[in-house]
């Protein structure tokens, strides 16, 4: 699927692809699209390059270290990042906490926190879902009570992505039982290294170590950690959380697997012929490839609005709905073209060094794993039942 560009878009895209071509090792683009495992070594090498360039943060101002692309800018650069295999850029810092920052931080916070996401001296993680709330995400128990100078902060989150790897945590806490829900929440950021954390990993249904419970026993957090007022950092949540789920929308990431299905319909053969000639499996792809081509076009209009100073609204929760459902279609139809040869996984395949023959074609060992981990899609970020609900009382005041 390809747009159509102006010349100096043209232009941009050359210059993009020249310089991953320049870039990007060669090891990492290998272990992306064999669907390897990556490390922390690996996204931490690749942001480096990108920072070195100052490509990281192509959303923030160049008064805090970004680019300030325009939105057909950002979108060129993940497509072809993608589709050179490029590590994913981990959102945490630099897409959910950094903006957050640049609009209710303390400038202490900014001039402090904004350099060191962008040199990978913090890595963050969120501290947001808790047992019993997660997309019910007001009803969070985890407290942080006043002493002086500092927060105690007791309770647990879940789900906490790649938190094995953070050092520091972006977490929502309630300071307040009065009033509504949302009114008694604060937004600080901890130090994970903090006495009092327990960290216990969370194996996923794929086998992965990916998620990991968190638990707070007295943990004390300096007052200066506070983001914004005390019991209105449910300002700073949904703020951030527009901006996570415009990100989940994945339009790169989609195109190279669709793009990687088309490859194995056309590999793959039904009596005889590709299966991408049957004419159930075709139309299945072509429902799917319309949907991509108009989320796509969704998307650049969002980022656009973003780019001009305004926060998405419902738009984010109708990307965050229709990407992870063309996600989770794009997996569901690949396990299917590949038939039998999708029901093996061995997981020790992901592996960078594995050298045993794999079962099947070549691509088929992560189409499993691919499976089982997306079907997180639709439930992470605020599951999107709940992102229905946003739409039906943003939109249609319901």
């Amino acid at each position: 699927m390809e747009l159509k560009y102006s010349s100096e878009e043209t232009a941009f895209r050359d210059e993009v692809r020249a310089f991953l071509a320049r870039e990007l090792p060669a090891h990492l683009s290998s272990k992306v699209k064999r669907s390897q495992r990556l490390g922390k070594a690996d996204i931490e090498e690749w942001q480096a390059i990108l920072h070195k360039k100052g490509w990281l943060a192509p959303t923030w101002p160049k008064a805090y270290g970004g680019v300030e692309w325009t939105a057909v800018q950002r979108s060129i650069f993940e497509e072809e990042c993608c589709a050179a295999g490029a590590p994913r850029v981990l959102p945490f810092g630099l897409n959910m906490l950094g903006p957050v920052l640049m609009k209710f931080g303390t400038d202490e916070q900014k001039a402090h926190y904004l350099p060191r996401i962008l040199d990978g001296t913090d890595w963050w993680c969120q501290g947001y879902s808790e047992p019993g709330a997660g997309s019910d995400l007001a009803s969070l128990k985890t407290r942080a009570v006043r002493d002086g100078d500092h927060y105690v902060v007791n309770g647990q989150k879940t789900w906490t992505t790649l938190g094995q790897y953070a050092n520091r945590m972006f977490c929502l806490v309630r300071t307040s039982s009065e009033g509504k829900p949302q009114a008694g929440i604060s937004f600080l950021l901890i130090d994970m290294a903090s006495r009092g954390i327990d960290m216990r990993p969370i194996i996923t249904l794929d086998g992965e170590h990916e998620v990991n419970e968190v638990f707070f026993n007295d943990v004390r957090v300096p007052v200066a950690n506070l983001v914004g007022e005390e019991n209105e950092g449910w300002t700073c949540a949904k703020f951030l959380l527009t901006h996570e789920r415009t990100n989940i929308a994945g339009v790169g990431f989609s195109l190279e697997a669709f793009d990687h299905l088309r490859h194995i319909a056309n590999a793959q053969k039904k009596r005889g012929r590709p299966l991408s000639e049957d004419p159930q499996f075709a139309a299945r792809m072509a429902r799917i490839e319309i949907d991509l081509e108009a989320m796509r076009t969704t998307n650049l209009r969002v980022m656009q609005a973003a780019t001009s100073g305004a926060a998405p609204g419902f738009e984010s929760s109708m990307l965050k709905i229709k990407g992870t459902e063309i996600r989770q279609a794009i997996t569901d139809l690949t396990r299917r073209a590949l038939g039998p040869y999708a029901l093996p996984f061995a997981s020790e395949a992901l592996d960078a060094g594995h050298n045993q023959p794999p079962i099947g074609p070549d691509f088929a060992n992560p189409v499993a794993s691919e499976y089982f981990n997306n079907r997180k899609l639709s439930i992470f970020g605020g599951s999107n039942e709940i992102q229905k609900n946003i739409i039906a009382r943003m939109m249609l005041g319901l």
